[in-house]
């Protein structure tokens, strides 16, 4: 029953997320953004053991690049203090900016579900209808 309502949920946000595309609000930047989440994402890897900081300034140029583009300020500013400490190959400095990274794209993902059910409710609420996508 538990993976019925999982799958439900993972449905509509398919759904939300295409009409999202298709409304021209979100790009391919946002699935970088969304990507994070997944720990056996291959496009941001963290070596345990911070062995290749010139890897870790690149991904971070390229989220800092996606956050940007979404006006995603505060995970921007993360990343610039994080490739500042992998710069500097501060092993400490990472773990805490990575950690702090972590919080601020776990906030902005929340608030952008939030800000995206309302509109869509809004929509709903104004008599507007989308065409399910499959």
């Amino acid at each position: 029953m538990l993976g019925l309502g999982a799958d439900r949920l993972r449905a509509d946000m398919n759904r939300l997320l295409a009409l999202l595309f298709h409304q021209g609000v979100l790009d391919e930047q946002f699935l970088q953004l969304q990507q994070l989440q997944d720990e056996s994402s291959p496009n941001f890897v963290m070596e345990k053991e911070f062995a290749d900081y010139k890897k870790m300034g690149i991904h971070l140029n390229q989220f800092m690049g996606s956050s940007s583009s979404i006006g995603a300020k505060r995970v921007r500013n993360v990343c610039v203090a994080f490739r500042a400490a992998s710069e500097q190959t501060n092993r400490a400095g990472c773990l805490r900016a990575l950690e702090l990274l972590e919080h601020e794209y776990c906030y902005l993902k929340n608030k952008l579900h939030e800000l995206f059910q309302i509109e869509q409710q809004r929509a709903l609420a104004a008599g507007v209808r989308y065409p399910m996508q499959n």
